[in-house]
């Protein structure tokens, strides 16, 4: 399976994700991805220790991805690349389908942990580019086919 088609399959079938490093802040890209996300119609968890129990968006920020309590079918993780490693630990731990390194994180051992662990693993890339690049249909236009 190509990246691309991996790309698609995953959004494509993702439902819930947690957004690790999620900013209050509307400068940041973390903060406009979870936006586009939300308004794409997935449901978005924001997760930073330093923001707990504030709201992004209306949603409520958790401290860790063990304090969401549901199922997450992705982490998208905005952290550096070397903090990524421990992100991703805590995604297999929980049971994440997958992972998410945005622009600019890439850590190979943590991909090769979360891909040992089985779950699917994008690195380097921003899914508020990739879902309107590969015209990715989302949980929002899957809604708005009108079915006779």
């Amino acid at each position: 399976m190509s990246d691309e088609s991996m790309i698609i399959e995953l959004l494509q079938r993702c439902r819930t994700i947690a957004l690790v490093g999620a900013s209050n802040r509307p400068e940041r890209a973390s903060y406009r991805v979870l936006g586009f996300l939300l308004e794409s119609g997935y449901q978005v968890i924001p997760v930073n220790p330093m923001l707990a129990g504030q709201e992004i968006y209306g949603q409520t920020v958790v401290a860790t991805l063990e304090e969401i309590g549901q199922p997450v079918d992705l982490v998208d993780i905005f952290r550096q690349s070397e903090a990524a490693g421990d992100t991703v630990d805590e995604a297999i731990r929980i049971g994440a389908g997958a992972v998410w390194l945005q622009l600019g994180v890439i850590n190979p051992e943590a991909k090769a942990r979360a891909q040992a662990a089985g779950l699917q693993v994008v690195m380097d890339r921003c899914p508020k580019i990739e879902i309107p690049r590969l015209e990715i249909a989302t949980p929002a236009d899957q809604a708005a086919v009108v079915v006779p």
